[in-house]
């Protein structure tokens, strides 16, 4: 790989703190457009506007979708940017670019009752485990819905929750977010009673003087969001709930659309998500808008008459 994106991904992490899963995707999204030139025998440093259109063309060919290519060229820009600031370059190539067309898709989220179904089928597991490890394990899924449900916190968050981040208080976690951002969100009794039960049962394990509050065998030291993601699929299924339509992302969403649906401010939700920009906050305004729509349109008699 160039030694231009390897320094590139460096000031990322160093310069701009940022997350080892944003270094990730910066990673791949370098290395396969560094891929698509050297079949061209083309460098990332001299690329030009030519190169990049045919990239982002080669991309739709693909089938990538207009939102996984405009990620894509981010990445680009951001690139190219860095080498310009750095004197690599004399210019900049994608700033005359335009990304693919896209709209803006609504996103999933589950009713109040399938989380209510999730929730309770989390709790039966804890009381039908049959061992100690099968008892640990269902009380660590179990907090990690319930905390998720609560705070509507990001999955990397959850998983990567240290141990002091549950105050002694108890109503409130402090998590660190984008940009290495604290913010305090508070704790429903739930939650409280599902983490202190999980910190119980944790205690016996070698894994107690951990730092992490949820600790696995994993280069990082604590809990995988994928393995959590698995973890909830299959609690999905065992509530039968559609598995595919169930994320740690989908309960965020929930998390969100449920406060707006019940009378929270924008501003108030904005904050608890770790937001920076209120206008991805109000992306969960289209999604009630949109429901109300599709009652008055399902319901309304005038609606049915006009449909006739």
């Amino acid at each position: 790989m160039s030694h231009h994106i390897e320094s590139f991904l460096e000031m990322m992490s160093a310069e701009r703190g940022a997350a080892a899963n944003t270094i990730d995707g910066y990673r791949r999204d370098l290395t396969d457009f560094a891929g698509f030139l050297s079949a061209g025998k083309t460098r990332v440093d001299t690329a030009g506007v030519a190169e990049l259109r045919g990239y982002l063309a080669d991309l739709e060919r693909r089938g990538y979708a207009p939102r996984s290519a405009a990620r894509r060229l981010a990445a680009l820009r951001q690139f190219y940017r860095f080498l310009f600031t750095e004197g690599v370059r004399t210019d900049d190539p994608t700033g005359t670019l335009q990304g693919p067309r896209q709209g803006r898709p609504l996103p999933k989220i589950m009713s109040e009752s399938d989380v209510d179904r999730l929730l309770d089928t989390a709790r039966h597991e804890v009381e039908e485990a049959a061992s100690p490890p099968a008892l640990l394990a269902a009380l660590r899924l179990r907090a990690l819905v319930e905390l998720l449900y609560a705070t509507g916190m990001r999955v990397s968050e959850l998983c990567g929750l240290p141990a002091r981040a549950f105050a002694k208080e108890r109503r409130f976690l402090t998590v660190r977010g984008k940009g290495n951002k604290e913010r305090i969100v508070p704790l429903n009794a739930a939650a409280q009673r599902a983490v202190l039960a999980y910190a119980a049962a944790r205690k016996r394990l070698k894994a107690a003087d951990s730092p992490w509050l949820f600790p696995a065998d994993t280069a990082e030291g604590h809990l995988a969001r994928q393995v959590f993601a698995r973890e909830l699929k299959r609690l999905a299924g065992a509530a039968g709930l559609p598995a595919a339509k169930v994320s740690p992302h989908v309960l965020r969403h929930a998390f969100a659309s449920h406060l707006l649906q019940h009378g929270a401010d924008l501003r108030s939700v904005q904050e608890l998500l770790g937001h920076a920009d209120i206008s991805t906050t109000q992306i969960y305004t289209h999604v009630l808008e949109e429901r109300l729509r599709r009652l008055v349109s399902d319901h309304h008699p005038l609606a049915r008459q006009n449909a006739r």
